[in-house]
């Protein structure tokens, strides 16, 4: 009787161990774990394509988390995708010349931005726009323009 007690306490503890693990793993996933609470200023960008870019996602320079996707929308005059990023306070001196662009973690990962840095003097601010943009790389447009291009090597 009492080796059946410990067994049921193990596995009542094995099982809270798995529902922690599994609610830090939707954490990730969400991108909740790592919410900035500090000061940030708003940065608007404009893309042909965003793919699957969605809201918190990370900005990063460098390889380094410099700010999050705050909002998506869509302009109707030119027709684009227009992203606004809260870039963190501490990081006030990067270039208006700065060129943004839509990148994969991985081969199939989630998108993010990534920001280069210009060379010009002025820095962004808050209201700030980045002129110098790349959408994303859309995997099924590249793949049917290589089938497109062998069926059309076939027929020569």
């Amino acid at each position: 009787m009492k080796s059946s007690r410990q067994l049921e306490i193990l596995v009542g503890i094995f099982m809270a161990i798995g529902m922690v693990a599994l609610f830090f793993l939707a954490m990730q996933v969400s991108n909740l774990g790592t919410l900035h609470t500090g000061d940030s200023y708003a940065v608007k960008a404009r893309f042909d394509n965003i793919g699957s870019l969605k809201v918190k996602a990370p900005v990063t320079m460098a390889g380094v988390e410099v700010g999050r996707v705050a909002r998506i929308g869509f302009d109707k005059e030119r027709f684009q995708a227009l992203v606004t990023m809260d870039i963190y306070a501490e990081y006030d001196d990067i270039p208006e010349d700065t060129y943004a662009k839509i990148l994969t973690a991985g081969l199939l990962g989630e998108q993010y931005i990534g920001l280069d840095p210009g060379g010009s003097d002025a820095v962004l601010k808050d209201g700030s726009e980045i002129e110098i943009t790349q959408s994303a790389l859309v995997l099924e447009e590249v793949i049917g323009q290589f089938i497109f291009n062998k069926a059309q090597e076939g027929e020569k």
